[in-house]
């Protein structure tokens, strides 16, 4: 067994940077002994401490506190280290379930896009009212809608998610409609829980005309004549500016003939 290493070959063995090895010598957490050339040659004595450190850094334990247990080490202190070691990982078991809990829910969306969909179908819907985040802007393409929604994610520091979320969606301009301009749009939405109270848009409670239809988003224009044909049938009248939903989009695939898109247009019966 050789009685020094050098940087390099302690930096291989437990995957830790020179730099951060360095770093821990600066901190007097480790120290190296120099040979003639100067050059930084680790002993056994700093072999169990870096023993301590890789295990240690894995559970995110800041490198001074580190120190401070390697300099006063007890059964004692070693049982506390532990016992909050249990801890970290009973926490990060926590975190992990509700992620997967977050994953399977996204999963069960895009089944339920996909499998339970009524497709081609005009119907009359009633729901109740809706709390959303938004976000205004003068939209006209595709690419913008995709940019703003980013955009309304981030404003509001990544509380929502993409992959998955069926309650994204956008706000048509039914001034644009009624002149049969179909790719304007005024802002984009992402539904929210009825408990959260941090919300800036209500949809309105009420009957909505809906038709999912399954393609890309420029077939848009097809399925709003229908539906506004739908309402003139039926005399019934438009109260509000339609909105859109996107249950599957190019978030999920990048297959058009796969996108599903959920028109809701609010009407008075």
């Amino acid at each position: 067994m050789k009685d020094y290493y050098k940087i390099g070959e302690i930096s291989k063995i437990y995957g830790i940077s020179r730099d951060s090895l360095m770093y821990y010598e600066k901190l007097g957490v480790l120290t190296p002994v120099r040979d003639s050339n100067g050059y930084r040659l680790y002993t056994m004595n700093d072999i169990w401490k870096l023993n301590l450190i890789k295990e240690l850094r894995t559970f995110n334990f800041p490198i001074k506190k580190i120190k401070e247990y390697i300099n006063n080490r007890t059964v004692k202190t070693t049982q506390n280290m532990l016992k909050e070691e249990v801890s970290l990982i009973d926490n990060k078991l926590k975190e992990l379930t509700l992620l997967k809990e977050n994953v399977m829910r996204r999963l069960e969306n895009i089944n339920s896009a996909e499998n339970l969909t009524e497709l081609n179908t005009v119907k009359v819907i009633y729901i109740k009212e809706r709390k959303a985040l938004k976000l205004n802007a003068q939209i006209s393409s595709d690419e913008e809608i995709d940019y703003m929604i980013k955009k309304l994610q981030k404003k509001h520091e990544d509380t929502f998610y993409l992959l998955g979320n069926t309650k994204v969606g956008a706000i048509y301009n039914l001034n644009s409609l009624k002149n049969k301009i179909y790719n304007e749009y005024q802002s984009v939405f992402c539904l929210v829980e009825d408990s959260k109270t941090n919300y800036d848009l209500l949809l309105q409670e009420g009957y909505y005309a809906s038709l999912s239809y399954k393609g890309k988003y420029s077939s848009n224009k097809q399925y709003l004549s229908i539906l506004f044909s739908f309402i003139n049938k039926n005399k019934y009248k438009v109260i509000s500016n339609p909105i859109e939903l996107y249950k599957i989009d190019v978030h999920e695939t990048s297959l058009e003939k796969e996108f599903i898109t959920e028109i809701q247009i609010p009407i008075l019966i």
